[in-house]
């Protein structure tokens, strides 16, 4: 069945928020094996959401509408769903009593605004909201749904949850859409695409790439009647690009960097320390982000100046020679943060994080030095991108070469 999701809400429009609703709801629908084919977003006017109704009631089996349900006059999502189909808004009076129960319960008097959230259409059903006052709708007409939900996250999730989703897991069909995502870095876009090209042109699993700023993501996506079939699609997808790519792929679906090399060092036994002297101590917060990570991450050094360098007891001749943006003032800095906070694995990045070049290097040189006591490894990357895309690819490519050595 095809489905569209429509956000509404002047604010989405205007970015002062982010809708992450339709990014929700398209995690959502592949386990009901609905086709999601359009996701539009509309201010707070009802002629143009009307508009938006009639182009997506010609192409789709089912809307999903989210925001626009609230008290205030530019909550006009009920006016505009009631004119498209032609009926006429009356208020349920047990709704009403409903509200006033709620606010009786908060000692709060309700404004009589909070009215306008109990009115119905003759083919609406009233779709309970356990979290707040704005109750959704299910509209059943013309071999069409219309699905009304509100726009607070917190709120429109638990009601597909607990409402929405058992509701159309009885009105779809029984195929299932799965995918899986295969994270992969050290090689470009157009790299990616040329060794996966056999598997893009296929249907059933189809692939498809997305560059990140963290790498360049594969998704695998099977269409069956069972999520076991499905499962079993991807499974052989999957071994075949991975004999393809290697140890190009680090990770899937939800997994992060930084977890999959906490991990390996607690598996270890390991402890790490890091050096940065650009990256202005990213690296550092990104290991931190992990739960529990002061169980093997002892801390991080910036050496973002000549004081702080010449402080933590950089060589000034090695300076003077290679510079601090180089493969040895890489290894340097790995080799004093482990030595100093005493771990078993230093490492060190230096960059050129834009926008002007240093020491003649171009925007986008990265090194990274590792140290684990026994060994003294460096590695050169370039990454485009403005100064936060290459603090992050940065952050990145030290997270994966660590990666690397630890497996």
């Amino acid at each position: 069945m095809k489905t569209e999701i429509i956000s509404i809400g002047t604010e989405l429009l205007l970015g002062e928020i982010t809708d992450t609703n339709s990014a929700y709801l398209a995690s959502q629908l592949p386990l009901l094996g609905l086709d999601l084919n359009f996701i539009s977003t509309v201010g707070d006017n009802q002629y143009r959401l009307i508009e938006t109704l009639k182009q997506a009631w010609q192409r789709s089996d089912i809307i999903i509408t989210t925001g626009g349900l609230g008290p205030t006059q530019d909550d006009i999502t009920r006016e505009a769903i009631a004119e498209f189909l032609g009926e006429e808004l009356t208020i349920d009076n047990t709704l009403v009593q409903k509200f006033e129960e709620l606010f009786r319960y908060y000692k709060i008097k309700m404004p009589p605004s909070n009215i306008k959230q109990a009115t119905v259409i003759p083919s609406s059903k009233i779709i309970q909201n356990p979290r707040g006052t704005a109750p959704g709708w299910w509209i059943e007409r013309d071999n069409r749904i219309i699905i009304t939900m509100p726009g607070p996250p917190r709120e429109m999730q638990l009601m597909w949850t607990k409402e929405i989703l058992p509701r159309l897991q009885q009105k779809v069909a029984s195929t299932v859409i799965v995918s899986k995502t295969l994270k992969i870095f050290g090689l470009t876009e157009a790299e990616v695409d040329e060794r996966a090209s056999p598997f893009l042109s296929a249907t059933n699993p189809t692939l498809a790439t997305y560059a990140k700023i963290d790498g360049i993501y594969l998704r695998i996506t099977a269409k069956t009647d069972t999520e076991n079939e499905a499962k079993e699609l991807i499974a052989k997808r999957e071994a075949a690009i991975r004999a393809i790519f290697n140890d190009y792929i680090w990770g899937v679906d939800s997994d992060s960097l930084e977890s999959i090399v906490g991990t390996l060092l607690t598996a270890k036994g390991l402890s790490l320390a890091t050096m940065e002297s650009y990256t202005g101590g990213f690296l550092a917060s990104i290991i931190t982000n992990v739960p529990g990570s002061s169980k093997y991450f002892r801390g991080g050094l910036v050496a973002y100046t000549d004081e702080a360098r010449t402080a933590f007891g950089f060589d000034p001749q090695l300076i003077s020679r290679y510079g601090t943006v180089s493969t040895e003032a890489a290894e340097a800095m790995a080799t004093i943060t482990r030595e100093k906070l005493g771990t078993s694995i230093g490492v060190g990045l230096t960059g050129v994080m834009g926008p002007t070049e240093i020491e003649g290097k171009p925007v986008g040189t990265i090194f990274v030095g590792l140290n684990d006591g026994q060994r003294r490894q460096s590695f050169a990357r370039n990454y485009p991108g403005n100064r936060l895309q290459v603090k992050q690819r940065a952050v990145t490519s030290a997270l994966f070469e660590l990666r690397r050595i630890l497996l």
